[in-house]
């Protein structure tokens, strides 16, 4: 079964697009990776939403570990105003598979 990461972010005060620059730069980088299978951004302009599906735990702890995140921390620089905040999250389909699940 898939593992769901959801990671939040706080970039500092007109620091969001730096944040989100960083992000286009590494994104590509990561969608290549072994078992990533979602990482999809999403803001609300002050802060960053990361959501992501791996497809096993091994997956996961490579990529948390691997180039494509440290082109991200590279290019996301001091632009955070502090550690994301990482829940790592077993999926509950409900309803409808379609609309009751990370598809």
């Amino acid at each position: 079964m898939s593992i769901v990461v959801i990671a939040t972010l706080t970039p500092k005060p007109g620091r969001v697009q730096d944040a989100l620059d960083a992000f286009a730069g590494a994104s590509p980088l990561v969608h290549e990776e072994v078992g990533c299978e979602l990482y999809a951004l999403h803001t609300d302009q002050s802060t960053l939403v990361m959501v992501e599906r791996w497809a096993s735990a091994d997956d996961l702890a490579a990529h948390s570990t691997g180039a494509a995140m440290a082109e991200l921390n590279r290019l996301m620089g001091d632009a955070l105003s502090g550690p994301p905040a990482v829940a790592i999250m077993a999926n509950v389909p409900l309803g409808v598979p379609s609309k009751g699940t990370l598809q």
